[in-house]
Parts: structure tokens; sequence; C-alpha cells
């Protein structure tokens, strides 16, 4: 890879991904988030929702006409075969356009938040990935107040991920986000530094 230095930025559900890539925006950081470009895919009208309603029906389009988000949740968690219809139909066009946003930066290095990274193993579309790592029980009590779910429901989609243990293997850098938020945002700022540094070296190569 050449141009910008590319960070994955990923972790399991609930492990604070979102207030890490904040941080590093403060920084002047560019942050591509890959939920946001898979939001902007499925809006009315887009082919990737016509894809998602051929290929698993109408029933999971709201009466606005957009999709039902937590009801399509709800299939692939529980069926692994419409999970992988679902990612055949998504990826292709989510790194197409993560592709097109990181040839229109003017920055050493960008941060692209790929929650699901390890799990659809495309790490080598990335220079670098970053770990938001903390404790499965924490993990679970985060997400479940922050999404108003079950704590079957945040179980049945951790199982579903990647483990904690396949993610720390995956890392060149890991982010303990149990930590207080002044030793956070220490972390971040070595970790910016040291970006900074790598993105000068990348450019040489």
């Amino acid at each position: 890879m050449s141009g910008v230095l590319r960070i994955a930025l990923t972790g399991g559900i609930g492990s604070g991904k979102s207030t890490v890539a904040s941080k590093f925006q403060t920084l002047g950081v560019p942050v591509i988030d890959s939920d946001v470009i898979a939001r902007s895919i499925v809006k009315p009208g887009e082919p990737a929702l016509k894809a998602i309603v051929s290929a698993f029906g109408k029933d999971l389009l709201t009466d606005e006409g957009t999709l039902d988000r937590r009801r399509l949740r709800n299939i692939i968690f529980n069926d692994l075969s419409a999970k992988t219809r679902l990612e055949n139909i998504l990826h292709p066009l989510i790194y197409k356009e993560i592709d097109e946003q990181v040839s229109r930066i003017h920055y050493p290095y960008c941060l692209i938040v790929i929650p699901l990274l390890v799990e659809t193993e495309r790490t080598n579309h990335f220079d670098r990935i970053l770990v938001v790592d903390i404790p499965e029980e924490i993990q679970l009590k985060r997400a479940s107040n922050r999404d108003n779910d079950s704590l079957k429901l945040i179980e049945g989609i951790i199982k579903s991920q990647a483990s904690r243990e396949q993610r720390l293997k995956r890392a060149d850098d890991i982010i303990d986000n149990n930590l207080e938020i002044e030793d956070l945002n220490k972390t971040i700022q070595t970790l910016h530094n040291k970006y900074l540094k790598l993105a000068e070296e990348h450019k040489t190569l």
C-alpha cells in the first residue's frame, strides 16, 4: 500500500471504539467509520437495499421504506448462512467506499473503524491494526446499557464475533479501554505520535 497510512480500529461490541475514534479525531486525525458507510449504502433507493430485500424479503422494510436494522440483526445472528449472504452484499460496497474516502485524505494517516475486521479476514487491507480491548463482562454490561438490549441478545452477538483472544492475536497495537480517562488520553496521544512517525516511514516505501 502507498499514500495515507491506514490504521484499522477494531474491537468487540461495547468496547468503546467510537470513544477512542473521537479522541483521535480531536487530534486532527481523519476517521472513516464503516458503520456510517454501511448505513448510507442501505438508504431507500440504494442498490444494496434492493439486494437485501431481494435476499431476505420485504418484511425487513419499515412502513417508511427504510431498513429495519434491528430485525435484520436478529436474523443474521441466528443464521450463519444469512449472515454470510448479507456480508457478500455489503462488504464489497463498504470497502470500495473506504478506498474512495481514503483517496481524498490529505493527512499522514487515518483511522478506519471496522468492528468485524478479524471476522471478515480483511486485515491485509490495512497497514496496521489497533484493537480496543476490555474484559468481556464489562463489554457485556456497556453494550447492554448503551443499546437497551437484553443481556441474552448481547451475549449472542459477542459469541458471534471473534473472541477477545483472536482480536488480540491480530493486533499491532492495543488500547486497554478499562483505564481511567486520563490514562486513556495519554495512551492515545502516544499512539498518535507513533503513527505520525510510522506514516513518514511509510511514505518512503
